[in-house]
């Protein structure tokens, strides 16, 4: 029983310039320069890998320990601010003025988000438990009842919780 459907072919191109992907690597800028970057698509480990900017962490392995307490901190810093609380209750200040603060930091939280996800999607295995690890360890510090006080549990945080 023949399951291909008709123009479904599932074969890999036979040439590289017919198509700007070929065989799980893509052409690098250039005209066809012959520059070949893989391109993952699975979860990998390796230090080798291209996370948030062209050409970073490189290939030494110093700069990707660099490129993975970058990406800790971006998420511990997510957690700080979904956590954090800079408008006191009952400011005499003006509501307006908090209320643009308040759109700011969440607009900075959303950013610093948005570039752990995007570091994340860079399939990196080592990139993926640093997130999280950051993550986590910033809802310890700044989310739990662990280490938060009975009286601050009362008091919510600036930012609504971030939803999925």
């Amino acid at each position: 029983m023949d399951h291909n459907m008709p123009g479904m072919d599932m074969s890999p191109p036979t040439s590289s310039s017919s198509s700007p992907m070929s065989n799980g690597t893509m052409m690098g800028g250039g005209g066809g320069m012959g520059h070949k970057m893989m391109m993952h698509m699975t979860f990998f480990w390796g230090s080798q890998a291209e996370i948030l900017f062209s050409g970073w962490p490189g290939s030494r392995p110093a700069m990707y320990a660099l490129a993975l307490v970058f990406v800790f901190f971006l998420a511990l810093i997510v957690e700080w601010l979904s956590h954090c609380r800079f408008i006191k209750p009952n400011s005499s200040g003006s509501r307006v003025g908090a209320a643009l603060f308040q759109t700011l930091l969440h607009a900075v939280r959303v950013c610093l988000a948005y570039m752990v996800m995007l570091a994340i999607m860079s399939f990196n295995v080592g990139v993926f438990l640093v997130a999280v690890a950051g993550h986590a360890v910033g809802f310890l510090i700044f989310g739990s009842k662990l280490v938060k006080k009975e009286e601050a549990e009362k008091v919510a945080s600036d930012l609504p919780p971030m939803t999925c």
